[in-house]
């Protein structure tokens, strides 16, 4: 019997996605001056390399959420998961937020500043592969798409929301406050959710033993998640290279931090849009045709996108050029998660897809951010982020290619 979900109820699957991608970005944001507070360097540069580094050794821990947690979900079902999750997230979270500085601590600030990273990478990573499997099983079967896309949309209205705090934190506070302590109201704000969050997600029914009973998915070949690691390989580069726009635009083309946040919110607005679009068009023609369009428009646009930001680095020009390519960087993820999902059966699936979305974005996703400003600082090159984004994009389009399709509509299916 399928499982039919409010739209309260749908905000609640997706919730623990969008407050952790909210922390993440939070942290990204404010990379800079969380750097001044936890590892005060002479150089700018080195300071901001050991903060991007902290941040990256969140995602370590991503794999064996992925497949511990992945486990118990297919196991004993979506919903236990999904709370034991959230409710981590919300620790680790606040965790953060109230670590005192390397001033007032010393070295004791950066090393609970990494523990909390951890934490938070471990509940991410159990979080998405049982979150993506309760998205599609309760989905109508030709509406699978638009349901999973939900999953990316709130990513991105995360990123919008970081936008906004950023411009309003920007507008009210001084120069030396926003840098000192902005970045903990901001992780604040996004933990003031957790509690009315969890209340909803402890509602909702279980979709595992339902979904069991009724589908017959052949267990897929190892190929299948060969090819599914190169997707999500090009698709968390992509994200976590466009969510560095706010760094970038501050450490390289030298705006102020309220300019790159209002470039941050047009970049949410647009990905956010690309998501709810992608996962639609993904239920009327198929994944394929979805993940191609998107895959190579986005290895098309990047490096002119990041020249013009180059040639001129004001707000209007930052803010066009990032949210064209964000459009794209959202069109095809859902098709991504979709497609994957698809391809497994119920007793494997959360396993499956959160290993391999948390093994991807571990070794791909919690590196970029690190991996561009050190491509920058040898180089010497602005353009590498954007080279970067490309060689990986490229890459991603030979899995996009020999995916098979799943799609309903092209499969026929009833």
């Amino acid at each position: 019997m399928k499982v039919q979900l409010t739209k309260g109820q749908l905000a609640a699957v997706v919730a623990g996605n969008a407050l952790e991608f909210y922390d993440f970005l939070i942290f990204g944001f404010f990379a800079i001056q969380i750097g001044q507070v936890f590892f005060p360097e002479d150089s700018a540069t080195a300071s901001l390399l050991k903060t991007l580094a902290v941040f990256g050794a969140g995602f370590l821990t991503r794999p064996l959420g992925g497949l511990v947690l992945g486990r118990l979900g297919d196991r004993i079902g979506r919903k236990p998961v999904m709370l034991f999750t959230f409710g981590l997230m919300g620790f680790a979270i606040a965790g953060l937020a109230l670590t005192p500085s390397h001033a007032q601590i010393g070295i004791a600030a950066p090393a609970l500043a990494l523990v909390f990273r951890l934490c938070q990478g471990f509940a991410l990573g159990g979080e998405v592969g049982p979150t993506t499997a309760y998205l599609m099983e309760a989905a109508p079967l030709r509406q699978r798409g638009r349901y999973v896309s939900l999953q990316n949309a709130t990513q991105y209205f995360a990123v919008l929301c970081v936008g906004i705090v950023g411009t309003v934190l920007g507008s009210l506070l001084p120069q030396e406050a926003f840098g000192e302590w902005g970045w903990r109201v901001a992780m604040l704000l996004g933990a003031v959710v957790i509690p009315f969050a969890y209340i909803l997600r402890r509602r909702l029914p279980e979709t595992l033993h339902a979904t069991q009973a009724e589908e017959r998915i052949a267990v897929p070949s190892r190929a299948v998640a060969g090819l599914a690691l190169l997707m999500i390989a090009a698709t968390t580069i992509s994200t976590y290279t466009m969510n560095y726009v706010a760094t970038y635009a501050q450490h390289t083309l030298g705006l102020t931090p309220l300019s790159a946040s209002l470039c941050t919110v047009v970049y949410g607005l647009a990905a956010m849009t690309g998501a709810l679009v992608g996962g639609r068009l993904s239920d009327r023609i198929g994944r394929k045709p979805v993940l191609l369009m998107g895959g190579i428009a986005l290895m098309l646009l990047g490096v002119p996108c990041f020249f013009i930001m180059l040639l001129s680095p004001t707000v209007p020009v930052v803010a066009l050029a990032a949210g064209v390519m964000a459009f794209f960087v959202g069109l095809f993820p859902p098709a991504v998660l979709t497609s994957i999902a698809e391809s497994y059966p119920a007793m494997l699936r959360a396993r499956s897809l959160g290993f391999l979305y948390a093994l991807a974005v571990a070794v791909f996703g919690g590196s970029a951010q690190y991996v561009v400003t050190w491509l920058i600082d040898v180089t010497g090159s602005p353009l590498a982020p954007a080279w970067y984004m490309t060689g990986a994009m490229a890459l991603g389009l030979i899995g996009m290619a020999a995916m098979r399709e799943t799609a309903p509509v092209k499969t026929h299916a009833k």
